[in-house]
């Protein structure tokens, strides 16, 4: 019998939202097997000086997805990132960034995850994979994951 992972999903989505770095970023989350969503609103402070967004919340995006695809399949231990590759495509200024993470590979302690950053109209601004791994850190320790 399948066992019901929802609950899991909810604690990484707590995990996620109370991490400090995203009280800057202010994103919603979605997990589901295998499989992550995040999405932000734009805002001039994460702009770089010509005037679109900065690559580091390109990668922000990508990695956070592709990390929170590879966590819903491991509900004991951190995931840490080992690598990341990031293909940034095309800037972006305004309106809503949306990420989606999935899992296309795992083995017993690796997951190798891929990710897509949109625009508000579906555009693809950038690419990402990675390589992440189990760590030594519980989850249960981490900030937010336990209620």
């Amino acid at each position: 019998m399948p066992i019901d992972m929802t609950p899991h999903y909810h604690a990484l989505q707590r995990m996620y939202l109370a991490a400090p770095i995203n009280r800057i970023y202010q994103p919603d989350i979605l997990i589901l097997e295998g499989w992550a969503e995040i999405s932000i609103q734009l805002q001039e402070d994460f702009h770089h000086s010509a005037g679109a967004v900065h690559g580091s919340v390109y990668f922000k995006m990508l990695d956070d997805a592709a990390f929170f695809a590879a966590s819903s399949l491991e509900p004991e231990f951190f995931v840490l990132t080992a690598s990341f590759t990031t293909y940034l495509i095309r800037p972006v200024s305004s309106g809503e960034m949306r990420s989606e993470g999935r899992v296309v590979s795992q083995t017993r302690t690796q997951f190798i995850a891929e990710s897509t950053v949109y625009n508000e109209r579906g555009q693809e601004l950038a690419r990402g994979s990675g390589i992440f791994v189990k760590g030594k850190h519980r989850l249960q320790e981490a900030l937010g994951y336990s209620e």
